[in-house]
């Protein structure tokens, strides 16, 4: 299978898109997948979901962020047949000069969903970032379409986007690439994927580390993070890791980019599985700060089965 922040309001004659479904009176649902996802699963299905997409609402792929664009277009759009979408636009945009196409710009803003599949974050803001295309998806966004991204695509969401700090083919340590990214997730996330399957879970501490302001979000693949607001419910098959460093009391992190093992201590992590939803505001399961400011003594009450 192929793998928010606030900003000026766009002209009105982006805004009143007649047929755009709007989750939110100032911006659309995103949709953040881990990768991998299946063309029936449940991960998937909540940006076709958002979209309108089985009953007819356009979704735009952008498919930039592979090495091969045509080729992921074309596994695309078979993957959306499968999953029942019944109106869907793949536009080879592989270069800069693409993405400053206005006629796909306007395509953009007239969707009910956008979709950035998978491949390279890096490549894909750089191809996408301050060009006509790359705004067009930040009005729509702002304007109420739905946005699902998949691995480099959900990756590339947030204001900051991670990549590196892994072993290249060589066994190398690759530098830690910390870059801008599209910011439409804000609360100073970053997003890692194939987050499990991967086991990434050392990375998204060493970047923590070295960034304590920052929130790790570790998505599994067939699985996505659907934010409205500043809430994220989990849907899908695996789960979400969120990794909080603002109580870090001791890091060796700068020792460790350099092959000394990893030392932290008072670190948060949580796992948040399918059903849940998590306050991106507060770091935290909504379930806890509902009671926290409902007053409930009892901070944390474990229930077998207990969902929300």
């Amino acid at each position: 299978m192929p793998n928010g922040h606030d900003g000026t309001s766009p002209d009105s004659t982006h805004t009143q898109q007649p047929n755009r479904r709007r989750t939110d009176s100032r911006r659309g649902a995103l949709v953040l997948i881990g990768g991998a996802s299946e063309p029936r699963g449940e991960a998937l299905g909540a940006f076709l979901r958002l979209a309108g997409a089985r009953e007819g609402g356009r979704v735009v792929g952008i498919t930039t962020a592979s090495q091969d664009p045509a080729q992921s277009a074309r596994d695309w759009m078979a993957a959306f047949d499968e999953a029942g979408a019944t109106n869907v636009e793949i536009p080879i945009i592989d270069r800069r000069d693409r993405a400053q196409d206005a006629s796909v710009a306007e395509l953009i803003r007239g969707a009910q969903g956008i979709f950035l599949g998978g491949g390279d974050q890096i490549h894909l803001v750089s191809v996408l970032g301050g060009s006509r295309v790359g705004n067009a998806i930040r009005e729509a966004y702002i304007a109420g379409t739905a946005v699902g991204g998949t691995s480099a695509g959900a990756a590339a969401c947030t204001e900051i986007i991670m990549a590196g700090a892994e072993p290249d083919e060589y066994g190398q340590l690759q530098d830690l690439h910390l870059g801008p990214g599209f910011g439409l997730l804000g609360f100073r996330a970053v997003i890692d994927t194939h987050f499990a399957q991967r086991r990434r879970l050392q990375r998204l501490f060493m970047v923590i580390a070295q960034n304590p302001e920052l929130m790790g979000l570790g998505i599994d693949e067939d699985t996505a993070l659907v934010v409205q607001g500043h809430r994220g419910e989990v849907v899908g098959r695996g789960s979400v890791t969120f990794v909080d460093g603002r109580g870090v009391c001791f890091d060796n992190a700068e020792d460790a980019m350099h092959g000394t093992p990893l030392t932290l201590s008072y670190l948060r992590v949580g796992v948040i599985g399918a059903g849940y939803t998590f306050n991106l505001r507060e770091r935290e399961l909504d379930l806890l700060v509902q009671a926290r400011e409902r007053g409930d003594k009892t901070e944390f009450v474990r229930t077998e089965g207990m969902g929300v």
